[in-house]
């Protein structure tokens, strides 16, 4: 039980300690408080913190040295990849920045992706794409209906079916990111409706055959939803500019 305890108390710790470091309130040249620190501040035992430290390190937000104690890692040593450490960059300030650099790995992966479905997707795969977008056709017909999740399945859906282990993998990386960026775009779309047919070009495309063209639509959904960042980001400056 006491074991239980420590894990959820470390847990609290590692997700209020990533979110300050991500967010600069501890960095390469202030470090981190001590572990006598940390226990006294959380209210919490030595054993709790080493959890939460070994947590951090493996996100590569802290290593561990010998005779160097505890640092904080720069930027470019974090594991990005991590569900934590993407969720706690989205939550901080320069999250439409994040944004635009996950889109940008998006046009790298999701395109291809779908000329794979296309090309040589298993039928069982491809009707979960299918199952998906119907969801999301649905939602879109429904004010109370949840086009958000759907729209979450439809993408994921189609890494399944491409086929491709490496890109599958990214499921939950790109569920998380997704998950932001469709909060900023869909709003600015304006209409379930036209979201759905968007998707539905994709789907079609892929269930065709059409490689070439299932990699366009893809292509088009990823760059609509970039220009709609980019205009947020654009605006944001202005505002910073003007007051």
């Amino acid at each position: 039980m006491a074991r239980i305890e420590n894990l959820n108390l470390s847990q609290r710790v590692t997700n209020e300690l990533g979110k300050a470091i991500i967010s600069g309130h501890y960095s390469a040249d202030s470090g981190l408080p001590t572990e006598a620190q940390l226990c006294d501040e959380y209210g919490i035992s030595r054993t709790a913190v080493r959890e939460a430290v070994k947590m951090l390190a493996a996100k590569g937000l802290i290593s561990s040295r010998p005779r160097q104690g505890i640092r904080v890692e720069s930027p470019e040593n974090w594991n990005l990849y991590d569900t934590n450490v993407l969720k706690w960059m989205l939550e901080s300030s320069p999250s439409l920045l994040v944004l635009k650099e996950f889109l940008q790995m998006r046009l790298a992966v999701e395109p291809q992706a779908a000329a794979l479905a296309a090309r040589q997707g298993d039928p069982q795969d491809i009707a979960k794409i299918g199952e998906a977008l119907k969801a999301m056709e649905d939602a879109a017909n429904d004010p109370d209906g949840d086009l958000h999740s759907a729209d979450l399945s439809f993408h994921t859906a189609i890494l399944k079916a491409s086929g491709n282990r490496f890109f599958y993998q990214l499921r939950d990386f790109i569920s998380t990111a997704l998950n932001v960026s469709i909060q900023h775009t869909t709003p600015a779309k304006g209409s379930n409706k036209a979201i759905a047919e968007e998707h539905g070009r994709v789907y079609t495309a892929i269930l065709n055959g059409d490689a070439e063209r299932a990699k366009n639509m893809m292509v088009y959904l990823i760059d609509e939803a970039m220009a709609f960042i980019e205009n947020e980001i654009a605006n944001s400056s202005l505002n910073e500019n003007v007051s």
